[in-house]
């Protein structure tokens, strides 16, 4: 299979040029928080003076000054604890920007031989990228002392962050794609939660019927469409890999058929679907503004913290029509180039002890991936409905373009879908589009 990564030439590079050194120090002589949303320092620059305290930088996708999403504001308590109990030892400085920009500054600072000491990553291709070019360091040595790894749910977590029998990061959580829905607006246009996708269909019209937009989602952030685009691909049977070994075909009527659905479903779209970003399409639901959200569960967090009374009236299922769900975590990387590298798991191993993972179940709405113990009476409703989801599912799948062969392809993915929605391609072509760049860039 050829894979095409862009940046391995520029990364290898810059380990070369970065030696591996003891760890750095800040000229402030003690700890306390630093969440300096939009810095753009990194981990080669924090040798400062002998005997100081030691700077670890921490790569993030929010701002934590500015959010109100609660798992983010979560990861915020876990940094200032850290800098409390390790203060004149270690102090974290966040870098922080969006979701939309998090790889390409990630990726700029690593080509600048400035990559974060701890930084955020999906697992699939995304967390390949670092793991080929020697940019992420393999974590088992921390992970194998004092019983860190064994308080994990169990081995299966780390599947998708193990490379050559080593691990790469380490995840923090546990969420579902699924469909969040406003009860009331159901119950007011006399629509049932549907099963399958004709219920979905009739859904969506008896909502429309009563004047509510049936079901709110960006498509100017390409991979939120082209998430529903999986599950519909996922319903008629597209097998990646099979695609991607050559013994299936785009062409074969499977995707096209999807596509074809996903036509069918965005005539039930908000009409700013195609310029409104996540955060604005999230907005749209818990604002009362549409009944269906499509999304991953750790929107939660976000729901919750922007609109605290919206919880009452916000029921979860299952994307209709499937037996699996998609599912994914997200993973902490230290880098191989860290100058301090005991601080940068010690960072991590905060993320995922007691209180961080209490936390990420009773405020955040997220899966802990710890056999920690939560109170399920305090944590949000919506988290025991995508529980009851994972429980009545036969499996999980991935992100679709964190599920093909490299970035580059799911990137391909999610613009095909887009193009799809927005007219520029029919289903057909889509197929045949697909196909060809499997063809060239995928397969042997």
């Amino acid at each position: 299979m050829k894979k095409r990564k862009i940046l391995a030439t520029l990364m290898t590079a810059a380990i070369i040029a970065t030696s591996l050194a003891g760890c750095g120090s800040s000229s402030g002589g003690s700890g306390g928080s630093s969440n300096s949303g939009g810095s753009s320092g990194g981990s080669s620059d924090n040798s400062g003076s002998s005997g100081g305290v030691q700077e670890i930088t921490w790569m993030f996708w929010d701002d934590l000054d500015a959010t109100e999403d609660l798992i983010s504001l979560g990861y915020k308590e876990t940094i200032e604890r850290f800098n409390k109990d390790y203060e004149g030892k270690y102090h974290v400085k966040p870098i922080t920007t969006n979701l939309e920009e998090y790889y390409n500054k990630l990726n700029a600072l690593v080509a600048a031989n400035d990559t974060p000491d701890v930084f955020i990553v999906s697992p699939g291709p995304q967390l390949t990228d670092y793991v080929e070019p020697g940019v992420a360091a393999p974590l088992d040595d921390y992970l194998n002392k004092d019983g860190w790894k064994a308080s994990f749910t169990s081995d299966a977590v780390f599947t998708q962050q193990t490379y050559d029998n080593k691990i790469y990061a380490v995840p923090l959580n546990t969420a579902a794609a699924c469909c969040f829905y406003n009860t009331e607006m159901f119950e007011k246009a006399g629509a049932k939660v549907p099963t399958n996708w004709d219920e979905m269909i009739a859904a969506c019209d008896k909502l429309q019927a009563a004047g509510y937009t049936p079901i709110t989602i960006s498509a100017g952030t390409a991979w939120c469409l082209s998430m529903v685009a999986g599950y519909l691909c996922e319903a008629e049977g597209v097998s990646l890999p099979k695609l991607a070994d050559g013994s299936a075909s785009w062409e074969d009527g499977k995707l096209e058929s999807a596509c074809n659905k996903l036509i069918q479903l965005s005539k039930y779209f908000q009409r700013t679907a195609a310029g409104d970003t996540n955060d604005v399409a999230t907005a749209n639901f818990y604002n009362g503004e549409a009944a269906i959200l499509i999304q991953g569960s750790w929107v939660i967090g976000q729901i919750n913290g922007a609109s605290p009374e919206f919880e009452a009236k916000c029921g979860v299922f299952q994307f209709p029509g499937v037996e699996r769900v998609i599912a994914k975590s997200d993973s902490l990387c230290m880098s191989s180039t860290s100058k301090c590298p005991d601080g940068a798991a010690a960072l991590i191993k905060y993320f995922t002890d007691d209180t961080a993972q209490k936390y990420t179940a009773e405020k955040g709405g997220k899966i802990p991936v710890t056999k920690v113990q939560y109170d399920t009476a305090v944590a949000p409703k919506q988290l025991g409905y995508v529980m009851d989801v994972f429980g009545s599912a036969k499996g999980t799948f991935g992100f679709y373009n964190e599920s093909m062969p490299t970035t580059e392809t799911g990137a391909h993915f999610d613009d095909t879908m887009v193009a799809v929605f927005l007219g520029d391609l029919t289903p057909a072509a889509a197929a045949k589009d697909m196909e060809d760049y499997y063809k060239a860039n995928c397969r042997k």
